[in-house]
């Protein structure tokens, strides 16, 4: 297994110790939690990084790093829903998109066509990111709730953009 599968890997492995951290309720969780969640978050950059650089490009690489960063961000978002930090129709917003796109993605697929992320895609993942970490630390609720628009808005301007750059895949429908 090469170099950027192992990180990917890690990525998901270290969802466990942050849920954990979080549920057990350790002294100084949250910043712990944080902490576990921003090297995890780094893994995503450094293993996309080696792959292409390297020309390490899998076919796990393909699918199982993005399932690592759904399964991270939605853990994360999960915890926030749990604590009444994030309304759970936020979550929802996030998890309906992921689908659609994922789907949409098999549908091309079934046509031969590969749809790469996007540049709005590649937005919503770093807004995203930056997001949850804030919504770590002790902030004002206006920028939690500030925090939350960011990630939806981020997230259904991505989704729209990818079905409108990608209709042609479903014009059989």
């Amino acid at each position: 297994m090469n170099l950027p599968n192992k990180l990917t890997l890690l990525r998901i492995v270290l969802i466990l110790p942050f849920l954990l951290v979080l549920y057990l309720d350790v002294p100084f969780a949250p910043f712990i939690a944080l902490g576990i969640f921003i090297i995890a978050s780094l893994t995503d950059m450094l293993d996309g990084k080696i792959a292409r650089a390297r020309n390490l490009i899998t076919d796990f690489g393909k699918f199982a790093d993005p399932l690592a960063d759904k399964m991270l961000v939605t853990a994360a978002m999960l915890w926030f829903v749990e604590i009444g930090q994030m309304p759970g129709w936020a979550l929802l917003v996030v998890i309906v998109r992921e689908f659609a796109v994922s789907g949409l993605r098999m549908v091309a697929s079934d046509k031969g066509r590969v749809i790469a992320a996007g540049w709005s895609g590649k937005v919503k993942t770093a807004a995203t990111m930056v997001c949850i970490v804030l919504m770590f630390l002790p902030i004002p609720e206006i920028l939690n709730t500030v925090c939350v628009a960011v990630i939806v808005a981020t997230t259904i301007y991505s989704g729209v953009e990818y079905f409108l750059k990608n209709k042609d895949c479903l014009s059989d429908m």
